[in-house]
């Protein structure tokens, strides 16, 4: 086992190496959803938890990304002492002519660090498949008798990779993933089309993701959740994330978000002069009973864009489906 992690670990490392192409979909309510961004996190629930998110990005904007993703995580039942986590996810995104569909397995090892397995390290992998399309009654033509124009749905498909470590106690949590793994080692460009004509589309590159949180009991209603995110594609800005929740006598969860662009590294591609300030998001959270949650956040652009657009919904819904193993047991708290 001590070999299987260490591989692991090498394939993470080794694949940090940079590549050329699109951002990584990003919601704002993935502090609530870390299988988004990790598949480490699969399973960290301890019960089954079906999670779905809806996002309109830039609205009134033309050709703003419209995005959803579905997701189910657990532990599976023969799971020996919960060292196992297993999930599956599909996301859809579309952005002008251009859309995106991928789905992917997750498998998580999950080693316990204390006896009663309240703090553990995890260990993920994903495997997925891609497929990218273009419309083109989507596009607008200069010449509308354009031979080399699409017409109709075209697509290719990819197969792609993801890894990721995640350490958690009941107050505190960290993580590392690597998601699009293999965006350099394939081929970087997707070409879709006929024998005859084929057309380019923009492929996601390769992104390292540090997320970091705790939980601060300020009283016996109130709890504070701090977190951050650093999003990393080696070529744009370096994305920083600043979180901030309150959560309120176990039911609601509000708060809000700061994304910026910070100086980590010496990228000489970048432009001049470039705004740093990208959003700020606002968020609820409401747990409808035990086993349901409602989630909406609206995110207000700080860039260029701002004034082109009326800002960017977010709305998703969580169910959770407790395991029955020996019997009826208590639902534990998840806080992150």
């Amino acid at each position: 086992m001590r070999n299987k992690i260490i591989g692991m670990i090498f394939l993470a490392t080794a694949a940090t190496f940079p590549a050329a192409a699109q951002q990584e979909v990003q919601f704002s309510q993935y502090v609530f959803n870390g299988l988004a961004v990790n598949p480490a996190y699969a399973g960290y629930r301890g019960d089954g938890y079906l999670n779905a998110t809806f996002r309109k990005q830039w609205v009134d904007f033309p050709g703003a990304p419209t995005t959803g993703i579905i997701s189910f995580d657990g532990l599976p039942a023969w799971a020996d002492n919960e060292k196992v986590g297993l999930g599956i996810q599909a996301l859809w995104d579309k952005s002008g002519p251009q859309e995106y569909m991928s789905v992917s397995g997750a498998y998580a090892y999950r080693i316990p660090l204390n006896e009663s397995g309240s703090r553990r390290l995890n260990l993920g992998l994903a495997v997925s498949v891609a497929q990218y399309s273009v419309t083109g009654n989507s596009l607008q033509l200069t010449d509308p008798n354009d031979p080399y124009a699409p017409t109709g749905k075209i697509s290719a498909f990819k197969p792609d990779a993801s890894f990721g470590m995640y350490y958690y106690t009941p107050n505190f949590y960290a993580g590392a993933s690597v998601l699009q793994l293999f965006s350099q080692t394939l081929d970087n460009n997707v070409h879709i089309g006929g024998s005859q004509t084929e057309y380019l589309v923009i492929k996601r590159t390769r992104h390292v993701y540090f997320t970091t949180g705790c939980m601060i009991n300020l009283d016996a209603d109130v709890k504070l959740k701090p977190s951050i995110m650093i999003k990393e594609d080696f070529h744009g800005p370096t994305s920083f994330d600043l979180n901030l929740f309150a959560l309120v006598s176990e039911k609601l969860w509000i708060g809000g978000s700061y994304r910026s662009s910070v100086p980590l590294l010496n990228k000489k591609t970048l432009q001049d002069g470039l705004r740093r300030a990208n959003a700020a998001s606002a968020m609820v959270e409401y747990f409808a009973g035990d086993k349901i949650r409602i989630g909406y956040s609206y995110d207000f652009a700080l860039s260029g864009i701002a004034s082109y657009q009326t800002g960017s919904h977010e709305i998703s819904i969580g169910i959770l489906f407790p395991r029955k193993q020996n019997g009826e047991r208590i639902i534990s708290p998840r806080y992150f």
